[in-house]
């Protein structure tokens, strides 16, 4: 399966198991969504299941709050990550409080499903990597998948956790795995290993990181589409990386990042959003903090710049496998 056919497969079979479960969104039901990954829903569960929305975000999140203080499932799709912070309010000040300021009566179980990220020369508006605000707010989880694998099992495991789940999905990964290599063909993902997607119901447990790469030299801790750019720049720099896909920023997997710093005693962390502010910064800290005694050079960051997503210098902004690589000779020579 592509990204895509796994993200639609997730949603399908959570319809399915369940009359709870219902999909909502802009375009998403008779169009089946702008990156096709509604296609077909609507046609096979109803439109009471799966269903189009108006232009409103917020819109979106308040309706979904309210069917799942109902007890409902909602899946919640934003066209694109960068046009969520209207539904902010509704997500920060509703749903990731209820749980709490109820006393445990009411819960709210809503998947806010997001493609994010750049690679596709969508400019400021249709590039963002919004990420890091989201791990700022009690209550809230976020995932983020780098495989069609991942993205089944994660999908179904937010769909079934209790409390409201941020699911970013990188769209520059939907159809095949990218590499940070623009100038060079697309690879399908039916060449990768991670394409292979069981049929029906499986769950990937929120909050435990893979390891994509063993190592002994560096670990390079990454997310998204920069697992896929980690992996090349590694390979590159013929470095002997340890690559950990956190796949869950929170709950972050501290004992992976923790096991895997000891043993390696360097770090360097990637992120396509901007660097102030990232969530690197919060992984940097929480290395320096569970592993200063082991650390034989400064944290390295790797990230997107402090400005606006740009069309023109797309490529000069995204953290490619050349910045990656750099940062790891840099580490290495301390």
């Amino acid at each position: 399966m592509t990204m895509v056919q796994a993200l639609n497969a997730a949603m399908d079979v959570m319809l399915t198991r369940s009359g709870d479960v219902v999909v909502l969104g802009e375009d998403v039901g008779y169009f089946g969504g702008v990156f096709r990954c509604t296609d077909g829903l609507q046609r096979k569960h109803g439109r009471d299941r799966v269903f189009d929305t108006p232009i409103t975000e917020a819109g979106i999140m308040g309706i979904a709050v309210g069917m799942a203080a109902y007890g409902l499932r909602p899946v919640a799709e934003m066209q694109f990550a960068d046009y969520i912070y209207p539904a902010c309010d509704q997500l920060i000040s509703e749903a990731a409080r209820l749980r709490y300021r109820s006393g445990g009566e009411f819960t709210a179980p809503v998947t806010v499903r997001a493609p994010y990220g750049g690679g596709i020369f969508g400019g400021q508006t249709h590039s963002q990597s919004p990420e890091a605000i989201f791990t700022h707010v009690a209550g809230l989880k976020t995932v983020i998948p780098s495989t069609p694998y991942d993205a089944k099992g994660l999908l179904i495991s937010a769909i079934e956790d209790d409390d409201p789940v941020m699911f970013f999905e990188p769209k520059r990964l939907y159809n095949g795995p990218f590499e940070g290599y623009h100038d060079r063909p697309v690879v399908p993902w039916a060449k990768h290993p991670a394409s292979e997607v069981p049929d029906g119901h499986y769950a990937i447990p929120l909050g435990k990181a893979a390891t994509v790469r063993s190592g002994t030299a560096v670990t390079i801790l990454a997310y998204g589409t920069m697992v896929h750019v980690a992996l090349a720049a590694a390979r590159d720099a013929q470095v002997d990386a340890e690559i950990l896909d956190l796949r869950t920023l929170v709950p972050v997997d501290i004992e992976a990042i923790e096991a895997s710093v000891r043993k390696t005693g360097r770090c360097v962390i990637v992120h396509e959003a901007t660097r102030t502010g990232g969530f690197g910064a919060e992984l940097s800290a929480l290395v320096q903090e569970h592993c200063f005694h082991h650390l034989e050079a400064p944290i390295e960051r790797v990230t997107g710049w402090d400005t606006p997503y740009p069309h023109a210098f797309e490529w000069e902004y995204f953290p490619g496998p050349a910045r990656i690589a750099e940062a790891l000779r840099r580490v290495m020579e301390e």
